[in-house]
């Protein structure tokens, strides 16, 4: 029977949770509005004194947060931030794997070097990975989970972005669809987000240095604005609610429209 969460204190009331790439933007909000929905989140990114100020705002509130600091790319990292989970709050019910990098080079293909690849693909690919292999197990354990992976309009289509970041979104899209066909019948739920250009700190940097960048990133989308992040968080909220019970293998577009042009 799917309960109706709202009844019990939020869409996540009593489950624990883990935001990874939580120090700022998409990351930042999903932790506020799961704690919010009844959640004990765990945070995980490289910046300490980000996370710190996050988990004591949540905590203002009401919410229970804990944080651990690390590096997607380095399974240590990973694993403790999963342990600390189960520590701490004792399971593993549900987990936003956010954390990216679309690159520190917009270049032709050919001109990008191996650094350049290596770096987005570690961090989008193998983040992703190190968080599947150590998040599964536990709810494996636990009776069953949520996942969902962040992703892009370019894991779908060659938005114009780097090559290194549309070949490394497509294949978070890839390990989403496996990972959801390999535990579906083991009662865990892996989606992905396809998400457009968000308003965070590095989208706000970059219209800094560069502009008129603004005007070209919200001319591909149809609402003609940018994402804010808390409607990033939101969309993540339902896939790992019971509200998307049925919802597993799928990537949902919270893009303005990019895909529908």
């Amino acid at each position: 029977m799917i309960v109706d969460e709202h009844v019990s204190g939020g869409l996540l009331a009593g489950r624990t949770a883990l935001v990874t790439g939580a120090s700022s933007g998409i990351g930042a909000a999903a932790a506020r509005l799961f704690a919010a929905e009844g959640a004990a989140v765990v945070v995980m990114a490289r910046r300490e004194r980000r996370l710190k100020e996050l988990v004591e705002e949540i905590e203002a509130a009401g919410g229970k947060a804990i944080y651990q600091v690390g590096d997607v790319t380095l399974v240590e990292d990973v694993k403790r931030a999963v342990a600390a989970a189960v520590d701490r709050f004792g399971a593993l019910d549900a987990a936003f794997n956010n954390a990216g990098f679309a690159g520190s080079e917009i270049r032709p293909l050919h001109e990008l070097a191996e650094e350049d690849y290596d770096q987005v693909m570690n961090t989008n690919v193998r983040g992703t990975w190190n968080c599947l292999r150590h998040e599964i197990p536990v709810m494996l354990a636990g009776g069953g989970g949520a996942i969902v992976n962040t992703a892009s309009s370019a894991g779908v289509i060659a938005t114009g972005a780097p090559a290194p970041y549309v070949a490394a979104k497509h294949a978070v899209i890839g390990l989403t669809k496996a990972a959801a066909a390999e535990y579906g019948a083991h009662g865990i739920r892996v989606n992905a987000l396809v998400v457009g250009t968000t308003r965070t700190e590095m989208i706000s940097g970059a219209i800094e240095a560069v502009p008129e960048l603004e005007e070209a990133f919200v001319a591909r989308q149809v609402q003609k604005r940018m994402a804010e992040p808390d409607e990033i968080a939101q969309a993540a909220l339902w896939l790992l609610s019971n509200r998307a019970s049925f919802a597993t293998g799928s990537f949902v577009a919270v893009d303005g429209g990019i895909l529908a042009t």
